[in-house]
């Protein structure tokens, strides 16, 4: 299984709408996804239509090691996609693992079981929006990380901050940790600021960047309220395609990495 968080301190960037989105293209292809939803706010969990009612097993009982993954896993509408969902008892995991000297290897010691390794080829991590210890977990327990980033001014102001803590979770938790790469988002072609955004970040970034930009589309955003990804609730809407392109994307660089590593 390869696990793959999405981060980004900052909020409101698309980072869920992505994970569940890249997660439903991924599952089309035959891929067996994982969704892990360490965000206390549950939106990703949300996104999928999964009631709260419904959360008899959550990303905190993993992390404090009341529920292995599979224990705790649900699933979703999508065929082929189980998420693990969240609740509100995130915002005291903190207090409970504190103390644990492993306290930031739990998500990586879950999500390395054989049973859940054997069970799904993916696993994408949905990260708050900040840099806590919920997301030095899913960085430790990462094989790489893909950064969602706005199409907007301080879009490369942001990155670089995020890119330090990489650098230093690479440096002290998991050295095998690799940039897999940067999606644009919410780009708006009728104007000049995100296009002139999506050039300086290609020029600074490079090949990081992917080919695919995800456009602001309304589709997509009217989806999560009625708990199905843009996939299933418009697959023809220009989100939809973007996100279809950039699971297309996302493959192909898992070959070359396998390719390296061989």
């Amino acid at each position: 299984m390869r696990i793959i968080t999405l981060a980004n301190q900052k909020g409101g960037v698309g980072k869920t709408t992505t994970t569940i989105n890249l997660g439903t293209a991924l599952a089309a292809a035959g891929e067996r996804v994982l969704i892990v939803d360490l965000d206390p706010q549950g939106n990703a969990s949300t996104g999928l239509g999964i009631d709260r009612d419904a959360r008899d097993g959550s990303t905190y009982d993993v992390l404090v090691g009341d529920k292995s993954i599979i224990e705790a896993q649900v699933t979703t509408r999508v065929p082929g996609m189980a998420i693990v969902p969240s609740t509100l008892d995130l915002l005291g995991v903190e207090q409970a693992i504190s103390a644990h000297g492993d306290r930031a290897h739990r998500l990586r010691k879950a999500l390395r079981e054989t049973e859940a390794v054997d069970h799904f080829d993916y696993a994408l991590v949905d990260c708050p929006p900040s840099l806590n210890l919920l997301t030095i977990n899913a960085l430790a327990a990462a094989d790489a990380v893909l950064v969602p980033l706005q199409c907007e001014f301080f879009a490369l102001e942001g990155l670089s901050q995020l890119l330090e803590t990489i650098e230093h979770v690479r440096a002290t938790l998991n050295p095998d940790l690799t940039m897999h790469g940067i999606v644009m988002t919410m780009f708006d072609k009728r104007n000049s600021l995100a296009k002139q955004v999506v050039e300086d970040v290609r020029a600074n970034m490079g090949r990081a960047v992917y080919d695919t930009v995800i456009p602001r589309n309304v589709r997509v955003s009217e989806a999560p309220s009625f708990g199905k990804p843009a996939l299933l609730y418009d697959i023809r809407c220009a989100g939809s395609r973007a996100y279809i392109d950039l699971a297309s994307e996302v493959i192909q660089r898992e070959r070359r990495f396998r390719d390296y590593a061989a």
